[in-house]
């Protein structure tokens, strides 16, 4: 480790060269005329997640653990550094960095354009995950480099179709990637949004033209027949937050926005005494938009959708120094 330069210099040159990986996933995805999208992706956003974790390795454990112990002047793998720092095998989020570094390290041999179906959702959660632990380890805020609206990736509607797959590809090919397929659907049906975020598409009836986002015709004598449903609602997906899971949502958005919640001059942390308040005095548990009410057992489970949390901390917001008083003494009156 001769000529290593100081242990904060070089904690912070890996942030610097992170947040630039980062950002070089991003834009070689969003791009439309990048064919390379999947591969260059995995292998950005994976060099990313390397460095950023080496970086919170220096800090946390001292910089001797970046290398090998065999071999003093090479740093260790990313997948050394998920080990070290996410140690629990079956966290969500350590599976999908796991998922993405299997795809890297085939991105030099050959890689079908459907693969971008499969992996998407993985992508998507990974660059939130990535948001998340970048700022808890080191208090950068990624959306400060790329605006919000970036980070959502611009996604292929084309559906995975198998017939269509093993009619294109030779049976070896066809039958891996279809293995995967399902390998990865059923890892997201088990996991959580930490594993993978599914992109969908909805599709609305208006009779507004100013309010649609693209115009449809309907004709009756169209070989191909449509069933028009009025209201489809999975709560798995639509509302998948738990209590405890909005509070430190909420707890994480009121950090990254630096705002500060008191209760008579006190500083409080957002706690479960405080959401029930929120539940009680804005009637949360009765708007179907905000939380899904389980009815099959005896008694009822709540569980939150993303508006939720999106309401709460946009309440606090308004008022962090007063809004628990106010729904204190307002909620007593009634």
């Amino acid at each position: 480790m001769l000529g290593v330069p100081n242990v904060d210099v070089l904690a912070d040159k890996f942030i610097e060269k992170s947040k630039e990986a980062f950002s070089m996933a991003i834009e070689i995805y969003n791009k439309p005329t990048i064919k390379y999208r999947v591969e260059g992706f995995s292998l950005f956003i994976c060099n990313a997640w390397e460095l950023m974790l080496k970086s919170h390795i220096i800090k946390a454990m001292g910089i001797e653990k970046i290398y090998y112990p065999d071999n003093p002047s090479r740093t260790i793998s990313l997948e050394n550094c998920i080990r070290l720092v996410f140690t629990n095998h079956k966290a969500p989020l350590r599976k999908n960095i796991e998922k993405i570094m299997e795809l890297r390290n085939i991105s030099t041999h050959f890689i079908v354009e459907e693969y971008e179906m499969v992996y998407v959702p993985l992508f998507q959660a990974c660059i939130f995950n990535f948001n998340e632990k970048m700022f808890e380890f080191h208090k950068v805020d990624m959306t400060d480099i790329i605006p919000q609206n970036f980070l959502t990736l611009a996604v292929s509607m084309k559906a995975f179709d198998e017939n269509e797959i093993r009619a294109k590809y030779p049976e070896e090919i066809a039958s891996k990637l279809i293995g995967n397929a399902t390998q990865i659907n059923d890892l997201s049906q088990s996991s959580n949004s930490s594993f993978s975020i599914r992109i969908e598409h909805y599709h609305y009836l208006t009779k507004d033209k100013s309010k649609a986002t693209s115009i449809v015709g309907i004709d009756n004598r169209a070989d191909a027949k449509v069933k028009i449903v009025r209201d489809v609602r999975n709560p798995n997906e639509t509302h998948k937050f738990t209590a405890k899971k909005c509070i430190q949502e909420v707890v994480s958005r009121l950090d990254k926005a630096n705002v500060n919640l008191k209760y008579n001059g006190d500083a409080k942390i957002f706690n479960s005494y405080h959401f029930d308040l929120f539940c009680k005095y804005y009637g949360i548990k009765n708007n179907e938009k905000l939380c899904f009410v389980n009815t099959i057992n005896r008694d009822p489970t709540y569980s939150y959708s993303i508006k939720a949390i999106e309401f709460i901390v946009e309440e606090i917001k308004k008022d962090p120094d007063n809004i628990i008083r106010v729904m204190r003494s307002q909620l007593k009156k009634s």
